[in-house]
């Protein structure tokens, strides 16, 4: 920053997507693999836990939101797993289709898919760079 303000990042607090219905997107996102960590239906939102960290995904309802295809390019939150190309075939035999196939990126491999709100979410690893991986 300029001038005399400064601060200090310490983390993500959650990440915000917006859906148009909250038990269709509570649906689509457990069948993706995720786990609710809390539902508050009065206020339209939903938390899905993200591995062990206190931050998540926070689907919030906005009613006026219809279902669209992703725009591109549009913002992607990917997460880290232990293999891409499985969570690829996971979420494939859950019903739920890739973008694309999964592709190869300098750490390792992603896999894409969007929610019927245009959300973008990827899945990736890092089995070409494990020593920068959560598990290396």
């Amino acid at each position: 920053m300029s001038g005399d303000r400064s601060y200090e990042m310490l983390g993500f607090d959650n990440v915000l997507l917006p859906v148009g219905d909250l038990d269709a997107a509570v649906d689509f996102y457990e069948r993706a693999g995720f786990v609710v960590g809390f539902r508050f239906d009065e206020a339209g939102i939903a938390l899905l836990k993200v591995g062990g960290e206190t931050p998540g995904i926070l689907l919030r309802r906005e009613e006026e939101l219809g279902q669209r295809p992703p725009p591109w390019p549009s913002p992607r939150l990917w997460i880290e797993v232990p293999d891409a190309r499985e969570a690829a075939r996971a979420l494939a035999a859950a019903g739920i289709p890739p973008l694309d196939e999964p592709f190869s990126v300098a750490t390792g491999w992603t896999v894409e898919f969007a929610d019927a709100w245009g959300n973008v979410l990827g899945f990736t690893d890092y089995s070409k760079r494990p020593e920068l991986g959560r598990r290396g």
